[in-house]
């Protein structure tokens, strides 16, 4: 990570950077299209038609868009119901919280921003995430251990750290990986299942079983693809939320402090969503599961290592 040049600056990179991500994204759905169109036209030579492809992918293109859409829009407005399935958090009351909502109210007066609604987790484990695809749903949500086992300036940087996701609209950014992400692995599951218990069928055609193997290694491809443009996304996203809660806080120190006391008990084991775990400020595989893969298991990484992310806090 190049070392800090000013919290606008950094915002400004990231945003471009993710515009081009989230352009990626159906670019890459039409693109898998084409190429399932493309091999399933080869003539009984086993040759490519490429005219033909075209004409077919260009017919395909409305209703492609059209379900794509319709996806989006069920799982946008759905997503904050399965944030509260996944997670069981329940709202903090104010009057035992004093502390934490003093914390919260300074720090959103100090940049002209409404209070986020604050939420709890009852685990003991140390962790935090912001959530909300709208203003009047913004929600920060700590988890008890993170409350009582932080110093007021360490909890301080990690609210400024989930405040910083709501004003970058991080969240919204994150919910629309998801969906698409989750098109590609639909379709995977679907092929895959399909294969596996249609080895009847098959027999007896197979043009069909071709067009099976086709579909579910191109859907395959293009899922790992857009879990690379997921992960880079997340990544960036994490540095620019550090970045920015060093600068609301004035204390990089404490934020630093706080994720070396995240870092070795931030597993919530009652979360088994994955695209909730991403929202986490930290989320990393438990008993190391990614170290099997070595360096392209960082790849797969939502978040970057807590290691570099402290160093990158100390270069204030």
């Amino acid at each position: 990570m190049s070392k800090f040049v000013g919290i606008q600056t950094q915002i400004r990179r990231n945003n471009r950077k993710s515009v081009l991500l989230l352009m990626a994204f159906p670019l890459l759905i039409l693109t898998a299209v084409y190429a399932v169109v493309y091999f399933l036209t080869f003539n009984e030579l086993n040759q490519p038609q490429p005219e033909v492809a075209l004409d077919l992918f260009v017919g395909a293109i409305p209703p492609t868009i059209a379900v794509v859409l319709i996806w989006f829009l069920i799982a946008y407005f759905a997503h904050g119901k399965m944030i509260s399935m996944a997670t069981g958090a329940k709202t903090l009351e104010r009057k035992n919280n004093m502390r934490v909502y003093n914390l919260v109210e300074n720090l959103c007066m100090s940049v002209g921003m409404k209070m986020p609604k604050v939420q709890i987790i009852e685990s003991q484990a140390l962790n935090a995430y912001a959530s909300g695809l709208r203003e009047k749903d913004y929600t920060v949500t700590l988890t008890r251990g993170i409350i009582e086992k932080l110093e007021d300036d360490e909890l301080e940087g990690v609210i400024a750290h989930e405040l910083i996701h709501i004003r970058n609209k991080d969240v919204r950014l994150l919910v629309v990986s998801v969906i698409f992400v989750g098109i590609f692995s639909f379709v995977v599951q679907i092929a895959f299942r399909s294969f596996l218990y249609g080895g009847m069928s098959r027999r007896n055609n197979k043009d069909s079983g071709k067009a099976m193997i086709i579909i579910l290694l191109i859907a395959f491809v293009a899922y790992i693809i857009s879990l690379l443009f997921k992960f880079s996304l997340s990544r960036k996203r994490e540095y620019m939320a550090d970045s920015g809660a060093a600068e609301m806080t004035r204390k990089p120190w404490a934020l630093a402090s706080a994720l070396k006391k995240i870092a070795p008990n931030h597993h919530v084991d009652d979360v088994k969503s994955e695209d909730v775990q991403e929202m986490f400020i930290e989320n990393t595989p438990k008993d190391g599961k990614m170290s099997m893969f070595g360096n392209i298991g960082g790849l797969f990484a939502t978040h970057p290592p807590i290691k570099k992310r402290i160093e990158f806090l100390e270069q204030f």
